[in-house]
């Protein structure tokens, strides 16, 4: 079952920007029946469309602020946030991707990550400190301090490629358009709105909640 088992997995999104704002989102599929993409150890691949996948980031980098729309569970959220910048060092070492001269830079990240173990039947969720190096390269003749994912507001210029803990997670440009649709850009709105801190306790509240539901012989394995 362990070969079985997916060991990456590859989704395609989308970064609008533009006035100071970004739009991180995962982008259409080729066609109707392609989502991501998972690769197994016996060469298997598999295509489905993930839960969460209209989920949205907005950020506006003259304010510095973040809000995520997210869906866990059939329920929406609203969070908001902030951006967070890291301690990047330059090293110097240039390379060119999609035909833009981009420049490297490293820094550590420090996150809190919730680590799930399945043991006699019981699952047992904890959150672990979790340290990575974050390698990125960015492009300075794209003068947006934008990136991909929650990594907005940290360089000089847009981030065209990234590596997170040595491959763990890997970010990869495959292209740049000049124009778009400035008009998708809005920040997500809704009655209520929580801080990341609440939204980690929604979050733990609906896993035990479904470990409830799903208790005496029965096992589910999720994958978020």
């Amino acid at each position: 079952m362990e070969h079985m088992l997916p060991r990456s997995r590859t989704d395609k999104f989308e970064l609008t920007f533009g006035n100071d704002q970004t739009l991180w989102r995962q982008a259409e599929p080729d066609n109707a029946d392609e989502g991501g993409s998972f690769n197994s150890e016996g060469g298997m691949q598999i295509r489905m469309v993930a839960a969460g996948s209209n989920d949205v980031l907005y950020t506006n980098l003259d304010t510095k602020k973040r809000v995520e729309y997210r869906e866990m569970f059939d329920k929406k959220f609203i969070v908001d946030d902030s951006i967070q910048t890291l301690k990047w060092k330059m090293t110097g070492e240039t390379k060119n991707i999609l035909n833009h001269n981009c420049m490297k830079a490293t820094a550590e990240r420090i996150s809190q990550r919730l680590q799930m173990n399945m043991e006699n039947g019981k699952m047992e969720r904890k959150e672990v400190t979790d340290t990575s190096l974050v390698v990125a390269w960015f492009a300075m003749d794209i003068p947006v301090s934008s990136g991909p994912a929650e990594f907005q507001g940290q360089l000089p210029g847009m981030i065209l490629e990234m590596d997170i803990a040595n491959g763990r997670q890997v970010f990869k440009a495959i292209a740049v358009e000049q124009k778009a649709d400035l008009t998708i850009i809005k920040e997500p709105s809704g009655k209520k709105h929580y801080t990341a801190a609440e939204f980690r306790k929604e979050r733990e509240k609906m896993l035990e909640e479904m470990q409830r539901n799903n208790t005496g012989g029965n096992r589910v394995i999720r994958v978020n």
